[in-house]
């Protein structure tokens, strides 16, 4: 307390001064209209500056928040729009086949691709009515043939195996003949038995021959990398690039031929 008594009584003349100015002021600005609008003038520019500062500030952080909001948004889309092309990514147009086969959605959840012997395991069994000997498929191309099942879940031959043998055809003509694997690259199958005289193309694309009760015809298989003429020069030997990912599969269909069992039973009484 008597700190401040002394700086009052050394600074006296000093805050006297200061409390007349504040006095005149007072009186001049009450006194006179013009004055007195210049000051509230200057006083609301003041305020509304440090209220428009302190609303762009508060906009910004609000803006940044909205801008979070909606790149959350987008991603969420993103992943929705992301899982919608998975789901569909062995979509089929089934109406293009004649009503006499049947289509099972499966799903992969196996797959030996580096071995020689490949076999899927997909997720559906007898309870689904699957059973041996059935065409499996991905977005129309070809994956191979169900063997083995039980009641919930189904082995299929692969096309990269090289016990397979499917009936292929080139799709400009008739010519067909044998598909099947030599065990080396998994993006390459081999076509045989196509006679020498058949137009064959490099980039021309082969497809099911729908010669069996198994495959409709026209399923994709790939297009002609290379080719030769085998040993006895009478047949082509043919390099075939194929269309599926065969070391990237997960949805499938599996194919049934409701008439199957009544071609068979004509073509075993042959």
């Amino acid at each position: 307390m008597q700190q401040i008594v002394n700086f009052i009584l050394r600074n006296k003349s000093f805050l006297f001064f200061l409390l007349l100015l504040f006095i005149s002021v007072s009186l001049t600005i009450q006194s006179h209209s013009y004055h007195r609008s210049k000051f509230i003038n200057s006083a609301n520019f003041l305020t509304g500056g440090l209220y428009d500062a302190s609303n762009s500030v508060s906009s910004y952080f609000n803006l940044e928040e909205e801008n979070q909001k909606l790149n959350e948004e987008n991603a969420r889309l993103k992943t929705l729009i992301g899982d919608t092309k998975k789901e569909s990514v062995s979509y089929i147009d089934t109406t293009t086949f004649e009503s006499t086969f049947k289509f099972t959605p499966a799903r992969v959840i196996k797959n030996s691709y580096s071995k020689q012997q490949n076999i899927l395991l997909i997720n559906k069994g007898e309870n689904d009515s699957i059973k041996q000997d059935l065409a499996v498929i991905d977005n129309n191309k070809i994956i191979g043939i169900t063997a083995n099942y039980n009641s919930k879940y189904a082995t299929v031959i692969s096309i990269l195996n090289t016990t397979s043998r499917i009936s292929a055809q080139l799709e400009k003509t008739n010519h067909f003949g044998t598909l099947s694997w030599n065990g080396k690259s998994p993006k390459v199958i081999q076509l045989t038995d196509i006679q020498k005289n058949a137009p064959v193309k490099v980039g021309d694309t082969v497809i099911t021959s729908g010669r069996s009760a198994i495959f409709p015809k026209g399923i994709l298989i790939g297009t002609i990398k290379d080719f030769k003429l085998d040993v006895t020069e009478n047949f082509y030997e043919i390099n075939i690039t194929l269309f599926n990912d065969m070391t990237n599969l997960e949805h499938v269909l599996v194919i049934e031929n409701k008439d199957k069992s009544l071609i068979e039973a004509l073509l075993n009484n042959e």
